[in-house]
């Protein structure tokens, strides 16, 4: 399985860098994991209404043109449907089954996703209601992609 995730910004903090390398390393016995960032624009902070969608709107430019044709694309929104470990890992495992070997998802930037970039995905899902920031996102994202693929396997981890 090609696993990819799209997120918006670069990733600085050397304590997320090194978590997400060992997830990635740990990930290499299941899939092949790739991410992939876009550049984020800048954001002053008392936007308004219509400037925050222009700014969703060039990054989520970006993120449609990195995302394979073939690829099902989950976009991470708080509104999102919201899977405990064994429903995600269950949803994944179904994908595969059904022939879906390229799954990308998709991290928004501080200001969210554009409504395109939420239109063209085939799922909207969330880990809780709670606002995490962008770049720690990263890092549960992929800690819950390698849950998901150890509960596939039928490996202790998600207790």
């Amino acid at each position: 399985m090609n696993i990819k995730i799209i997120t918006v910004g670069k990733l600085k903090e050397k304590y997320l860098k090194e978590g997400i390398a060992e997830y990635t390393k740990r990930l290499g016995s299941y899939c092949k994991l790739q991410i992939i960032e876009v550049s984020d624009e800048k954001a002053p902070e008392n936007l308004s209404d219509k400037e925050m969608e222009i700014i969703k709107d060039k990054e989520g430019e970006k993120i449609l043109a990195k995302i394979p044709e073939q690829s099902y694309v989950f976009a991470m929104a708080i509104q999102g449907k919201q899977y405990d470990s064994v429903e995600f890992a269950n949803e994944l495992d179904k994908l595969g089954t059904a022939g879906k070997s390229d799954i990308t998802f998709i991290i928004g930037g501080s200001l969210g996703l554009s409504q395109a970039v939420l239109s063209h995905a085939d799922q909207h899902i969330s880990f809780g209601r709670l606002t995490y920031p962008h770049q720690l996102m990263r890092l549960v994202l992929t800690e819950q992609i390698y849950r998901a693929f150890r509960i596939i396997h039928g490996h202790a981890y998600h207790k």
